[in-house]
């Protein structure tokens, strides 16, 4: 019974990659070229030398894991960001409600997972409706982020949902865990590519993200990173009027913006110690 639901569990994340590898996360990482001719969501924080990383999780399709997850960084004292699909939290209510009990951010994944550079501006806006609508009812707080599926977005789509009053989110540092590569090998890609103002991609269901998590906690705790939710690292407030996004993604607060919209916490702080000895769960 266990290999028969782990098939089903890679079968779920293989179909993901595979509709990543064809187009998807292809329009995920801006470029030189599209300069700043397109509207770009935020990848990264601009935040100087300031040690403040984000992480983050998508939920779509697996449960399996997201309560070692919460265990694992419960341990260490870090919260972070969870990105759920409306479908996910249909099924998987009381996860939801273990996230949020947890201090964790419930942020939007999409109501169905569908693509967006495909659907109108309207269908967006309803899917961004519903799927706030369900978290709500479970956290008791309204989601004001958003990860679209697949990482995928176009101008109207970024459109769409900063007109609905939400802020696109997608990161600089991919850990490549839905992938289903080693432990070690999703430790190497984020602690060589993280920096201040990172916001790091994990998934809630790959195969061997509890296992690097620990390690990769450690390393950052070690460096003097504070880790903090998606929501405490960017600026908020008006697109290129409290805030600029270049064309690599990295949002930079306007002028006297910076100081109110800080992030919280000081840089190696103690609120990240892990309340054990070893990382093992």
């Amino acid at each position: 019974m266990k290999i028969i639901i782990w098939k089903k569990k890679a079968a779920a994340l293989l179909a993901a990659a595979l509709a990543v590898s064809l187009g998807g996360y292809a329009a995920s990482y801006p470029t030189e070229a599209l300069a700043t001719e397109r509207q770009l969501p935020i990848y990264c924080v601009d935040r100087g030398q300031q040690k403040i990383c984000s992480i983050s999780f998508d939920a779509a399709w697996g449960n399996e894991d997201t309560q070692t997850l919460i265990n694992i960084l419960e341990q260490y004292n870090v919260k972070t960001t969870f990105f759920v699909v409306g479908d996910w939290v249909d099924k998987y209510p009381e996860s939801v409600k273990a996230l949020n009990d947890a201090g964790h951010e419930i942020m939007s994944h999409s109501a169905h997972h569908d693509h967006y550079n495909s659907l109108s501006t309207e269908k967006i806006t309803a899917d961004l409706k519903e799927s706030s609508d369900k978290i709500e009812a479970i956290t008791g707080v309204r989601p004001t982020l958003i990860r679209c599926p697949y990482g995928e977005y176009d101008d109207h789509v970024v459109k769409a949902i900063r007109d609905y009053g939400m802020e696109p989110i997608q990161w600089d540092v991919d850990s490549l865990d839905w992938k289903g590569i080693s432990a070690d090998e999703i430790t190497r890609r984020v602690t060589s590519k993280v920096q201040p103002g990172s916001i790091v991609l994990f998934h809630n269901a790959a195969e061997n993200t509890p296992a690097a998590l620990p390690g990769i906690l450690e390393y950052l705790i070690g460096q003097g990173y504070s880790v903090v939710p998606i929501s405490q690292i960017i600026v908020k407030g008006e697109c290129n009027q409290d805030y600029t996004i270049d064309h690599t993604g990295r949002q930079k607060a306007a002028k006297s913006a910076t100081e109110g919209n800080a992030a919280p916490g000081a840089s190696g702080s103690a609120e990240n110690s892990p309340a054990a000895s070893t990382g093992n769960t």
